[in-house]
């Protein structure tokens, strides 16, 4: 006897391989699009850079250079990440100019200039600015050490001018020229982060089934990196416009629930090791089969509402709940039969059916919770 879920060994590899075609062919679909964005990034940074060039020869700017530097190091791949990096180097710049200017006018060097850093670094830390402490010490190393006609104070004023400027070339081409909202991306590599942890899940049931699967370690690493890619875009995300009612909460939602199922689902790896076609977990068709079938249309059908961004569209023929329900009522059925089966079966089935109803729920909860964000009507 098989698991239903999983009738053969034969047919759940040829499954598991179909569905992980299709998954790759929306993976080369996505990294197309990524190629894509990297031409358009590497253009709209090589015209930033320009422009801030251009804007210092026309002002007669002798150091113009450091404006196109800044807008190099800020112009990010979307906006979010761009308008991130901005505030984090004018900040850095702004501190690092007034400490330089301060520590340069006593002292001598080098101990005034190693307080500088000193202080200024301390400074952003307690400020909770760790990202702009780098771009402060570079300053004040810049103000205090660079020997240049003139006082320092206008040297500091000049260095402040040129990364204003890059600063806001970079946030004119990037708001501007083909603009690349974060929250977009986000969303599409939610979608696929969906797809990837459907297909991760599927490989552990093949797993449970006894037939090893040899991507499963793969899948495993391709399902955290989009989680720690979608976290990055969900920070750049934050610093944007909403882009419409409900578009932080929902997408700060999803990502929470990505990071809840993919710790579930490392737990049900754990929880099926050593299995091998487990008598009593066979005797728990079909209703385990049912909801693990349903589970994997469940990511699908997610998957697809984030892509088209509406939740309120419930899957058709497909009820999580009626089948955690099913799955309990069985449990309660064969409960006096345990006896005959091995401790580790029982508490391997229990523990399987468990993580089942859990990720079932994570599943149906991301979609009610983030319609109700979004401000749709529920059905």
């Amino acid at each position: 006897m098989a698991f239903m879920f999983l009738k053969t060994d034969k047919t759940a590899s040829q499954q598991l391989a179909i569905k992980l075609g299709a998954l790759r062919m929306e993976s080369a679909r996505f990294l197309s699009w990524e190629r894509q964005r990297l031409l358009i990034h590497a253009a709209k940074t090589a015209l930033a850079a320009a422009l801030c060039w251009w804007l210092a020869r026309l002002f007669g700017l002798h150091d113009g250079y450091w404006g196109s530097i800044s807008a190099i190091i800020v112009l990010q791949s979307n906006v979010g990440s761009t308008v991130n990096a901005s505030r984090d180097r004018l900040l850095g710049t702004l501190i690092g100019a007034l400490f330089g200017f301060s520590f340069s006018q006593f002292g001598a060097l080098p101990w005034n200039y190693i307080l500088a850093v000193l202080t200024a670094v301390m400074v952003c830390g307690l400020l909770g600015l760790r990202s702009s402490s780098r771009l402060a010490g570079v300053t004040i190393t810049i103000v205090m050490l660079v020997q240049q006609a003139g006082s320092r104070r206008d040297l500091a004023l000049i260095r402040v001018s040129e990364v204003i400027v890059g600063i806001v070339v970079a946030l004119a081409v990037t708001t501007l020229v083909l603009p690349d909202r974060a929250r977009l991306s986000l969303r599409d590599g939610l979608a696929h982060e969906f797809l990837v942890l459907g297909a991760f899940f599927e490989a552990i049931l093949q797993e449970f089934r006894g037939s090893p699967a040899q991507n499963l370690p793969a899948l495993r690493g391709d399902a955290l990196a989009m989680l720690r890619g979608n976290n990055q875009l969900l920070q750049a995300a934050r610093n944007e416009p909403s882009g419409g009612p409900g578009w932080r909460e929902g997408l700060g939602m999803l990502s929470q629930f990505g990071r809840s199922l993919y710790d579930a689902l490392v737990a049900l790896e754990f929880a099926v090791k050593d299995s091998h076609e487990d008598a009593y977990a066979q005797q728990l068709e079909p209703s385990l089969g049912q909801l693990a079938e349903d589970i994997c249309a469940g990511f699908r059908h997610v998957a697809g509402r984030i892509h088209d961004w509406r939740f309120d569209v419930p899957p058709q023929g497909l009820n999580l709940e009626e089948d955690i329900v099913q799955l309990e009522a069985r449990m309660n059925t064969i409960r006096p039969k345990g006896i005959v089966f091995s401790q580790a079966e029982i508490l391997r089935a229990y523990a399987v059916q468990l993580h089942l109803k859990q990720i079932a729920r994570l599943l149906r909860a991301s979609r009610v919770e983030t319609s109700r964000a979004v401000g749709e009507v529920q059905e």
